[in-house]
């Protein structure tokens, strides 16, 4: 066995060892080891990051107080990044509603545009060709009798041209401003008038809409007079005399 070296050792000593395990601890640099010859060709290790520097030793307590202030301050920039992206979430999530909503609104409104435009050309196709198909009657006893006719047709009254004929011939001789004033009715308040000699409860009861509301009017005269003949005689066809 060779002589030891004065200051020496084969192995690292306990104070070496105690130094290494706090500076590995620290975990704030690596040890450089330099390698030292011996008499017997073996190595030993010196650390050469604590060289002629002072050996500090350290330990990592979590109830210190900066360690409590450093765990808080990391709670709290963690907390603070999870609520800014859940707001961002929450700000996207309502745009894209608001937009979808923004959409079908628009989408709703031309749709009921359209609607509406559709509805509003098709009443006006409607009306342009019942304005075509309506004949044009003559401001005469024949014109009246044909539009009370047409009139009749579309409201399922009964009645004919000769029927209606021989009654005015008989009532008014064709007057539209014909009135009785002397008969029963005229004595109780509600004389006969016009062409078909309507009293006005008759008038009144019998009245088709779209004709005017006027006992003069030889048209809705006509039309209110055979109203009531069908519905108490069957037809004007029927009547031959005061009815």
């Amino acid at each position: 066995m060779s002589a030891k070296t004065p200051g020496h050792s084969r192995g690292l000593n306990k104070t070496h060892k105690a130094t290494i395990a706090g500076v590995a601890a620290l975990s704030a640099a690596a040890l450089g080891f330099t390698l030292v010859p011996g008499n017997n060709g073996a190595t030993e290790t010196e650390p050469q990051a604590l060289a002629n520097t002072q050996q500090v030793a350290w330990s990592y307590d979590a109830n210190s107080p900066q360690a409590k202030a450093l765990a808080a301050s990391l709670d709290s920039q963690q907390s603070t990044i999870e609520l800014k992206a859940k707001q961002d979430a929450a700000a996207k999530a309502k745009a894209e509603a608001a937009a979808k909503a923004a959409a079908k609104a628009k989408a709703d409104a031309a749709a009921k545009a359209k609607a509406e435009a559709k509805k509003r050309a098709e009443a006006k196709a409607a009306a342009s060709r019942a304005a075509v198909r309506k004949p044009v009657f003559a401001n005469n006893l024949d014109g009246w009798i044909r539009e009370a006719l047409y009139i009749m047709d579309k409201h399922n009254i009964p009645g004919t041209y000769n029927g209606i004929h021989k009654n005015v011939m008989r009532e008014s001789s064709g007057n539209p401003y014909a009135i009785n004033n002397w008969d029963i009715n005229a004595i109780n308040g509600v004389p006969s008038k016009g062409l078909l000699q309507v009293i006005y409860p008759t008038f009144k009861a019998y009245h088709i809409p779209g004709t005017k509301f006027d006992q003069y009017d030889p048209v809705a005269n006509i039309v209110a007079a055979c109203n009531y003949a069908a519905d108490r005689y069957g037809s004007i066809d029927n009547v031959n005399s005061a009815y």
